[in-house]
């Protein structure tokens, strides 16, 4: 029989904001302990932790200092400087997921590339260091240009469907691929563990809000044919053996309408799609990334309820200290699971937090997710 000391292992997690928040709640339950590295002080992370270094993600002394006050790094965010993780990893320290595998994702192009390369379905695309009209114009609208570096949450993507949008380009080097209209679009995520055994969670659906591509509403499992969503985690298995590297990862893909499956990004961390794993699932995503990284088996991935999960933005005009109204009449509806990241303030569309509604029926819960986001809004103390 194993027996470990407590603490079974201590954590440091790059990035303070929600994804760690709630990855700290999971290793405290699990025996760990944690230091959170993020230049805000008393992120929603570190207030959980209890212990945060105060510093940039770009800066090597900072970086060095949570990697040996701990036994294994991690993180929630990918804009980090990888440079000193791989440095830090090639001198013994455990960084997980590797370094290696954050740099190559970092950067939207050679993370397309490595997949395109190794077979794996994505829509066409280009490098376009430097826009042009006649660049785009060549390659043919619709289309979709993505920076490589950064982006994020509706950042660093600009959607065109004519030439007349050319004004909406990002000035940056970037890729630009083909407009994908897709029937829905799926995200898997995917667990890989020290020894190679992978556990992915059921896909599930993903409605964005209309022009800010901020994930507005999560359905799952996804209203999908059995054939699809098993061809889905197969796709995802298969993306992450290309990758490789350990902990969770979210695979996002696009279902077209002639029924293929494409992969649109993947991120090497936790993720927005697998919020609802912390009510409806056997072991939550935050558990999941934990037991890979520290060495555990990991756990099941069995839904134990279909759910809807909606993100909480702040309001459109409002900034400064949140101010939350409707909660009262929110959390009367059965089944309504409520998550405040700790936020010290809030700014439109920022993610201030999230709702997961369970119901033993999927539209049920749709519904009272509706229902949910016409009564939550989190508004700003200073706002008129």
């Amino acid at each position: 029989m194993d027996a470990y000391p407590l603490p079974l292992a201590r954590i440091g997690i790059i990035g303070g904001g929600q994804l760690g928040r709630m990855m700290v709640k999971a290793a405290k339950r699990l025996g760990c302990t944690c230091v959170v590295l993020d230049p805000t002080p008393s992120s929603p992370a570190g207030q959980v932790a209890g212990h945060q270094i105060v510093g940039n993600y770009h800066d090597p002394a900072k970086l060095r200092e949570l990697a040996a006050s701990c036994d294994i790094t991690t993180f929630d965010i990918e804009d980090i400087d990888t440079e000193t993780l791989i440095q830090l990893e090639h001198e013994g320290h455990r960084v997980r997921p590797s370094p290696r595998v954050l740099a190559l994702v970092q950067d939207k192009l050679t993370q397309k590339q490595t997949l395109a390369d190794a077979g794996i379905a994505t829509a066409p695309f280009i490098p376009m260091p430097e826009p042009s009209p006649e660049a785009f114009a060549a390659f043919g609208y619709p289309l979709v240009q993505k920076a490589r570096r950064g982006g994020y949450d509706g950042r660093g993507v600009s959607i065109m469907k004519t030439a007349a949008d050319y004004r909406l380009r990002l000035p940056v080097p970037s890729l630009i691929e083909r407009f994908v209209p897709a029937e829905k679009e799926l995200a898997v995520l995917v667990a890989r563990g020290l020894d190679g055994d992978c556990r992915c969670y059921p896909a599930v659906e993903m409605c964005f809000r209309p022009g800010a591509n901020i994930l507005e509403m999560l359905l799952a499992p996804a209203g999908i044919a059995d054939d699809s969503a098993a061809a889905a985690v197969d796709l995802a298995v298969r993306t992450l053996e290309v990758l490789g590297g350990v902990g969770v990862f979210g695979v996002e893909m696009f279902l077209t309408r002639d029924g293929d499956l494409l992969v649109n990004e993947v991120a090497p961390r936790t993720h927005n799609s697998g919020h609802h794993t912390i009510e409806a699932n056997v072991t939550d995503q935050f558990e999941q990334h934990l037991r890979a990284i520290v060495g555990l088996p990991l756990g099941s991935t069995a839904q134990l309820s279909p759910a809807a999960m909606i993100n909480l933005l702040g309001a459109p005009g409002h900034r400064g200290r949140p101010v939350i109204s409707g909660i009262a009449e929110a959390l009367a509806i059965p089944g309504v699971c409520l998550h405040l990241y700790g936020k010290a303030a809030t700014a439109p569309f920022r993610k201030m937090g999230h709702v997961t509604v369970l119901d033993t029926d999927i539209e049920a819960a749709r519904h009272k997710a509706e229902r949910v986001r016409g009564l939550l809004e989190i508004s700003g103390e200073n706002h008129p």
